[in-house]
């Protein structure tokens, strides 16, 4: 797609998601923090989109992750906010909060600064949360992207985050 400002790769894999979902007969949510807004309109960039997507979330404040997404302070307290306990967290809200089949969730440290020697920059944490799933049934992974830059980070966590929502998807 020539006139979007976003990567083709990006758009194509985004289009791949909705059609496949639409296919599927799915709809899902997603609730981004450290993509910022990436993966929906990477999304929203597909015509039709509107069949198969319900909403998103961008929750970059911790204290917005807690009251829009309930995810709990204790959470985001003992295991912070790039954590699969506070991603977890943001897909169930995501899934509460809309009629989605399913709902992915992206939190991370897209830098250049915010890392430690624990989660440097370029940690990212996914999950994903299906309606009528066990809570107990945990779909979540932290990547550690190389830090080729914050463009770089968020272009890689929206790449895997469209991947998470492909009806095949087996899990991050």
């Amino acid at each position: 797609m020539t006139d979007s400002v976003l990567s083709s790769e990006l758009v194509d894999l985004a289009r791949r998601v909705v059609e496949e979902n639409r296919r599927a007969g799915r709809t899902f949510a997603l609730a981004e923090s450290c993509t910022g807004g990436l993966v929906s309109a990477a999304i929203t960039e597909i015509p039709g989109s509107s069949e198969v997507f319900e909403a998103s979330f961008v929750t970059y404040s911790n204290e917005l992750k807690q009251e829009l997404l309930k995810v709990s302070q204790d959470v985001l307290e003992t295991f912070g906010s790039v954590s699969i306990a506070t991603a977890w967290g943001m897909a169930q809200g995501a899934l509460k909060l809309t009629h989605a089949h399913v709902a992915v969730a992206i939190t991370g440290i897209a830098g250049p600064g915010g890392g430690t020697e624990q989660k440097p920059v370029g940690t990212v944490v996914f999950a994903r949360a299906e309606r009528g799933g066990s809570p107990d049934n945990i779909a979540a992974d932290l990547k550690k992207f190389e830090d080729n830059g914050r463009s770089d980070i968020r272009l890689q966590a929206a790449l895997c985050a469209l991947e998470l929502l492909l009806p095949e998807s087996e899990g991050p």
